[in-house]
């Protein structure tokens, strides 16, 4: 028995070359988004700022991020524009990782994440606007394989930058002694590798910023560099393969050849496949019903919310381990972030499966739950470490699925105009930043239980805004099934003397 049907397989080997150039990139993106956590400190140390000030970095690459996915869809104008920004992006995020190891100031090192972070952004829109173009009803499949990619970038990255980090103190003082011990520094290493969680109570630890640099870390950054060129020549290949480059053009391009209409998208499509502020033009906002509005902002606060989950469990989970009552050593809690993130990329990976087989609100509703619950028994058995790291395994499988599934659901209701897209993806990144940043806040005033408390309650607000989406759908179907057959006898020739 084949895990897909033929017509998909079809549908794969017909787009082969396109799907897998899109998945490299989500790679790319991957690559991109998780080293900054493992390697912050020694950045520190080349930059010889404090703590507070590199921390600033994390809130550059996010907010940039944001920018890049609203202004993302731009370049979806034509095929050709979207490879070409794609391979830009691609293609800057090598030479940041290149120019990383130069950066000797951290206005330096922020500007090189901003560009990074915007590259990324545009990365993660333009590449879920191609592949749901291509797939549209069957794109569920694939968008969990694309995010897949991105799972697995995050953790190629951290072991590549391993080897590199410094054990102990990176600049000696003066007198040429280490100021932090090798446990200290793993500690603070961890607390600060989540994305853009705030640093409270920075001055307990004593670190210098004058002294002999001592750090290896441009090696992983200029390894990390070679591995992610393939990814920009993988887009150059696919130009040149749809005849795109000027110097190859001796003949239209391919796809101007394929009158198929699954593989194009329609007059009306294309124009809705703009960007965030393209979306909310009054030309595209015209005639269509209030539900179809509230689909996108339901689908939007929906992904707000989980991806912004996956933010505040990645970048607090080591805090509440080796606070009271768990009291975990800071090797075993360092392991939890790590154990997340390997589960949600192992959860993608199964759910691609699980995609074809099942319908995305059944997806989504079992995976909401699943949410629910995991932090429920989470806030019951608060104390016990076994039950943490079970229950940061099921968390990541649960949650994985959530953005690809969203994205495929929405844009199959509202029949793949693209401007879903635009907005989920937005979302997803400011949920990301915001979320991080307010529970941070809550933690540092109310104390690490506050963090289990805090996502518990956003995934309750979550799975009921999924319920009401639920609803707001029907009420859209039932709507265009109405409407449907006016359009139809407004449409139809009358005929005369009858």
């Amino acid at each position: 028995m084949r895990l897909l049907d033929e017509r998909i397989w079809l549908l794969f080997r017909c787009h082969l070359l396109q799907t897998l150039t899109y998945w490299s990139v989500f790679f790319s993106f991957g690559l991109c988004i998780a080293f900054l956590g493992p390697t912050i400190l020694d950045l520190r140390c080349q930059t010889q700022s404090t703590l507070q000030q590199i921390t600033w970095v994390f809130f550059w690459q996010q907010f940039f991020l944001l920018v890049g996915s609203s202004v993302g869809g731009l370049f979806k104008k034509t095929l050709l524009s979207s490879l070409s920004a794609l391979f830009a992006s691609a293609l800057i995020i090598s030479l940041v990782f290149a120019v990383i190891p130069l950066c000797h100031h951290v206005i330096l090192l922020s500007v090189a994440m901003g560009v990074a972070g915007a590259a990324m952004g545009v990365i993660d829109t333009i590449g879920n606007l191609q592949l749901v173009r291509l797939y549209q009803k069957d794109s569920a499949v694939f968008l969990q394989a694309l995010h897949f990619f991105i799972g697995l970038g995050a953790l190629v990255s951290p072991l590549v930058v391993d080897p590199f980090l410094a054990e102990d103190s990176c600049v000696l003082s003066a007198n040429r002694t280490a100021n932090s011990s090798g446990s200290d520094l793993e500690h603070l290493r961890n607390t600060l590798a989540g994305h853009g969680a705030p640093l409270h109570n920075a001055s307990q630890y004593p670190l210098y910023t004058e002294g002999v640099v001592v750090t290896r870390v441009s090696y992983a950054f200029w390894i990390m560099a070679v591995i992610n060129l393939p990814v920009p020549a993988a887009v150059l290949a696919l130009m040149i393969h749809e005849r795109l480059v000027r110097c190859c053009r001796r003949s239209p391009p391919l796809l101007s050849k394929k009158p198929d209409s699954s593989s194009h998208p329609t007059k009306e499509q294309q124009q809705g496949h703009g960007a965030l502020l393209d979306c909310c033009s009054p030309s595209n906002l015209q005639g269509h019903p209030a539900t179809f509005f509230i689909i996108h902002a339901l689908g939007g606060a929906i992904v707000f919310i989980t991806d912004g989950i996956i933010g505040c469990y990645a970048g607090f989970v080591y805090t509440y381990a080796v606070s009271p009552p768990l009291l975990m050593g800071y090797k075993a809690a360092g392991c939890l972030d790590s154990v997340f993130w390997a589960s949600i990329t192992a959860g993608r990976l199964c759910f691609i499966f699980f995609s074809y087989r099942y319908a995305a609100p059944a997806l989504l509703s079992v995976s909401l739950v699943g949410v629910i619950l995991v932090q429920l028994l989470l806030l019951i058995f608060y104390s016990s470490r076994v039950f943490l790291f079970m229950a940061s395994c099921v968390l990541g499988l649960c949650i994985s699925s959530v953005f690809p599934s969203m994205l495929a659901f929405t844009e199959d209701v509202l029949d793949y105009k693209g401007s879903a897209t635009i907005v989920l993806v937005t979302s997803a990144s400011t949920g990301e930043m915001l979320l991080q940043l307010l529970v941070g806040s809550v933690i540092h005033s109310k104390g690490s239980y506050s963090f289990l408390l805090c996502t518990t309650i956003t995934s309750f607000i979550g799975f009921c805004l999924f319920l009401l989406l639920l609803y707001t759908h029907r009420v859209h179907r039932n709507h265009q099934t109405d409407s449907s057959p006016c359009l139809a006898m407004k449409d139809e020739p009358k005929i005369e003397g009858s």
